[in-house]
């Protein structure tokens, strides 16, 4: 199975592409994207295997992530999905885990709180109501996002030696 692809007022949510990887390096070199996420950029090579990952997921899990572009330019923004990462947390994630991450120039816009609602709409048309969120204490963006999308009750967790934030939903 591949990514299908979704639309919304102003975006299109489709599958990731090779020719993506230039958009999404300089969107994770960006220290806006990254302080908030690892805390360090990533390199080329690891965005090419999460690009690659992202692909993959769809075929083995019959879910994963899309490449968000403006509906009208076509221009990439960011990636959002589902994700069956298999992280080392504490506490363990037992459902898949959902995520947003948008290229400085999408920030305020309104444009992941539209992708998630598009997203989390086909997850409930395939049965997954149950996903949760990690999110970094000091994200009140994403704190607020995740919240309005009906994430609760988060639990303090650790990832990579940082405290994170893990929210569920359904």
């Amino acid at each position: 199975m591949s990514a299908p692809t979704l639309t919304t007022d102003r975006l299109t949510l489709r599958g990731h592409r090779p020719d993506d990887l230039d958009a999404l390096t300089a969107m994770w070199a960006d220290p806006a994207v990254y302080g908030m996420i690892g805390g360090k950029p990533r390199p080329r090579e690891e965005v090419w295997i999460r690009l690659l990952r992202s692909v993959g997921q769809w075929s083995v899990f019959g879910y994963g992530a899309w490449v968000v572009c403006d509906r009208e330019t076509g221009e990439v923004l960011g990636d959002i999905g589902l994700l069956e990462s298999r992280r080392a947390i504490v506490p363990e994630l037992t459902v898949p885990e959902v995520g947003w991450t948008l290229s400085p120039a999408a920030h305020g816009k309104g444009y992941a709180g539209e992708a998630m609602r598009a997203v989390l709409g086909w997850a409930e048309a395939q049965g997954i109501s149950r996903t949760c969120c990690i999110i970094d204490p000091g994200n009140a963006a994403s704190i607020r996002l995740a919240e309005k999308l009906g994430y609760a009750a988060p639990v303090e967790g650790v990832y990579h030696d940082r405290v994170i934030l893990v929210f569920h939903r359904g």
